[in-house]
């Protein structure tokens, strides 16, 4: 009998030898298995482009989660191809679709890191009105709570990696912070020796892109709640009609259609969810019987108590009217834990959209397709007449010189 023979007869004939070995064989395994995951943990800590583990930890007295700050970071995006602020135009979002049949959903689609920001030709238009705004209503519309000063912040720390890399025509990478090289502004982000900036950071960050910004932090109660915001474009509503809400009162005192029924708890677990390594975006749109990019004037004053469509002209001449889509993005900040939105409004003529091919016929379809509810929500009936009257002229106009229609979904798929 050989040797190996004879170990294996002694361990089978032996019980205590065989749980001996057995213990030491799961030790060793145990151990190169912790051996790995130590490893693991390291790399995640050294690598720019993954978050730590875990990311949240519960509070004994609490269901709430404490941000445990990450050293998690996006890689370096690339130059915008031949960016230029004479003429790169605005990207042609067009999200709406043919009807019967409109859903309401949070219409949310996974990002690219390297489209977090988008400018274009029209950064000088932008840059001029909210530099009036904010002269004008700063205070109203730029606010940043104390709980959420360390993720605005953070935010401006990100703008000042972002922007030079992905825009180096137009940003620079200062010692203390960005310089707008068309412009000649210089932004310090460091501020003074006990680092208080000269205005609100949410404020600055603002004058850097041409989008709206807020940052959702959450609290003990495990809401997130809206504590810093730039909201100087917005068209419709007032940051400080909202400034210091929880998520779902925010949608509910603006009668958001169908909230409560089908966007509510998804929206909740979203934001509770919402990992270091992934950005989304959503698009929507709206229409405005007026032509101011800041303040919709036709549905009343912005310091009115209250603002509505019950205020604005009905059936104005279709020149009056004019297409406003939003694209938004949503990610946290690796830090802070804060939830960021940006709000980046697209404004046209009416006139001008409707040239297009394919989207007069598809948006007179869409708007067709609007619940009462959400019919309500934008003002449907103060232009109804004189909108769909004027898309369907210019549809038929299309197809009478040979617009395939066969082909719109290709050529144009959404959100374009």
């Amino acid at each position: 009998m050989s040797f190996s023979q004879g170990f294996i007869s002694r361990i089978v004939e032996d019980p205590h030898l065989f749980h001996v070995i057995l213990t030491f064989v799961g030790f060793l395994v145990a151990t190169k298995l912790v051996q790995r995951w130590r490893l693991r943990q390291r790399q995640d800590d050294e690598s720019p482009h993954r978050a730590s583990i875990p990311t949240f930890e519960k509070s004994p007295e609490r269901q709430w989660r404490r941000w445990i700050p990450s050293s998690f970071r996006f890689p370096t995006p690339d130059p915008y191809p031949d960016w230029s602020i004479e003429t790169t135009k605005p990207l042609p979002y067009r999200p709406f679709r043919y009807g019967p049949v409109y859903h309401v959903t949070m219409g949310l689609r996974k990002a690219q890191y390297e489209d977090w920001i988008e400018l274009d030709n029209q950064f000088p238009k932008y840059h001029a009105e909210k530099q009036k705004r904010i002269a004008l209503r700063g205070e109203k519309s730029c606010k940043t709570h104390l709980e959420a000063y360390p993720a605005a912040m953070e935010l401006l720390q990100e703008f000042r990696e972002y922007l030079p890399a992905r825009y180096p025509s137009l940003y620079q990478k200062t010692e203390k912070g960005l310089k707008n090289l068309w412009s000649g502004e210089d932004f310090d982000f460091e501020g003074d020796e006990q680092g208080r900036l000269t205005e609100d950071p949410m404020q600055m960050a603002a004058r850097l892109v041409q989008d709206d910004l807020a940052i959702m932090v959450e609290r003990e109660d495990g809401d997130y709640y809206l504590l810093a915001g730039a909201i100087l474009l917005p068209g419709f509503w007032r940051l400080e009609d909202k400034y210091d809400m929880g998520l779902s009162k925010i949608h509910t005192s603006g009668h958001v259609p169908q909230y409560k029924e089908k966007l509510e708890k998804g929206m909740m677990n979203f934001f509770r969810r919402v990992r270091l390594q992934e950005m989304v975006a959503r698009n929507n749109y709206f229409f405005q019987v007026d032509d101011q990019l800041g303040w919709s004037w036709s549905i009343g004053p912005e310091d009115s108590p209250k603002v509505s469509w019950a205020t604005a002209e009905k059936d104005r001449a279709i020149g009056h009217h004019y297409f406003r889509s939003e694209r938004q993005t949503l990610r946290r900040l690796p830090k802070s834990g804060g939830v960021v939105f940006t709000i980046r409004t697209y404004f046209h003529p009416i006139t001008e959209v409707a040239e297009e091919d394919y989207v007069p016929g598809r948006l007179a379809s869409a708007v067709r397709s609007w619940g009462e509810d959400v019919s309500r929500y934008k003002g449907k009936d103060k232009y109804q007449g004189i909108l769909l009257e004027y898309l369907d002229k210019k549809h038929h106009e299309q197809l009478e010189r040979g617009l395939d229609l066969s082909r719109g979904d290709e050529i144009r798929t959404y959100p374009y």
